[in-house]
């Protein structure tokens, strides 16, 4: 599984961003290491999507939802009700 390099509190590093884009070029591909003659294509691939990745985090914008582990006020009564919302089958949509 990849991990998530979106963090608030660190940015992704390059080597954790070259680690992911390995892993997904290894998965589309299905080699663990290229040949000689796809050994070229397959480096591309991986730096095009290390570059892309990094453009990708650095134009994202925080909105005003933050994931509960990051927030110190899991029990809010704005948390509970919103989870009251979804166990009713509420949908929430985030703008």
């Amino acid at each position: 599984m990849v991990k998530t390099l979106r963090r608030l509190d660190t940015p992704a590093t390059d080597d954790e961003l070259h680690a992911a884009a390995l892993q997904f070029v290894r998965k589309i591909s299905g080699y663990c290491k290229p040949s000689r003659a796809n050994e070229e294509a397959f480096n591309r691939a991986v730096d095009e999507i290390s570059l892309t990745s990094r453009a990708l985090l650095e134009s994202l914008v925080c909105g005003h939802w933050v994931p509960a582990r990051y927030t110190s006020n899991a029990g809010t009564p704005a948390r509970k009700e919103s989870g009251n919302l979804l166990s009713a089958g509420v949908t929430l949509v985030r703008s």
